[in-house]
């Protein structure tokens, strides 16, 4: 499967590739992404990014087992090396989880067809979700007598009510586009046809806004949601004062004195 890549103005669109196998990953292909976000995070051109899937049938079915490594024995070995190293080794589980690449700039997934598995996982990593009316989603592992392996279950609690979440992690069964927009798993479901324009859309809206200013509210949300309101009114403060001396800042009051749409640079 191949990663595609391209940027459209400041919106960064990653698309996963590999109509024959539902889109599934690869160690390789893993990898792959993981270094695309990452220079995503690192490109100042890029504000915002948007991930969908080739084609109608699947938005990511997880991890293509057939394609991957076995993993060799001794499993306290592998896990405690750094996720590439295990990858070499077959380990495929940790490079699900994007957390240590440290994305604060906001990701859209276009959801187009199955979410199943890994790829469910990394679209409940996602910061907006939007789906194509055939989309589905699930988390098939509990069938195979195992469990998500890159924080799934609690991504699930996360982005929906407790008793929806274990519902679908206990079964394993899918639910379909109009139940994930009913419990709330979604933000937009629309037609396959208008599910890139309107993920795209949405991205251009973010990006007009001031860079640094999107990517300290992604950080906020995700490093101070479990704290006291002392601990994180104290959070938020700290990143209102960085801001206020960004050159943004200034632009963004030159703008409203000329009534003019402010021209942002992320510095």
């Amino acid at each position: 499967m191949a990663i595609q890549f391209k940027i459209i103005e400041h919106v960064a669109l990653i698309t996963l590739d590999g109509q024959p196998s539902t889109n599934t990953l690869s160690v390789s292909e893993l990898m792959h992404l993981r270094k695309t976000l990452s220079a995503c995070q690192d490109d100042e051109q890029v504000r915002v990014i948007v991930v969908t899937g080739a084609g109608g049938r699947a938005f990511c079915s997880g991890v293509n087992l057939n394609a991957s490594l076995r993993t060799v024995p001794g499993y306290v070995g592998a896990a405690l090396k750094s996720r590439e190293a295990e990858a070499e080794e077959g380990g495929y589980g940790r490079l699900l989880d994007l957390t240590d690449l440290e994305i604060w700039k906001p990701i859209i997934a276009a959801i187009n067809g199955a979410c199943l598995g890994g790829g469910f996982e990394l679209a409940l990593q996602c910061d907006l979700r939007l789906a194509a009316s055939e989309a589905s989603f699930g988390l098939p592992e509990v069938g195979t007598a195992s469990i998500p392996a890159a924080g799934g279950v609690q991504y699930l609690l996360r982005a929906i009510p407790a008793a929806h979440a274990m519902k679908i992690a206990l079964t394993g069964e899918p639910v379909d586009a109009q139940e994930a927009l009913r419990i709330g798993l979604i933000s937009d479901l629309v037609p396959h046809e208008q599910l890139l324009p309107t993920a795209l859309g949405l991205a251009q809206r973010i990006a007009v806004n001031g860079p640094l200013a999107v990517q300290a509210i992604k950080r906020l949300a995700l490093q101070t949601g479990h704290l006291t309101a002392r601990e994180f009114a104290t959070q938020t403060h700290l990143h209102w004062g960085l801001l206020r001396d960004s050159q943004d800042q200034a632009e963004s009051r030159l703008a409203q004195a000329e009534q003019r749409a402010p021209r942002y640079t992320g510095a």
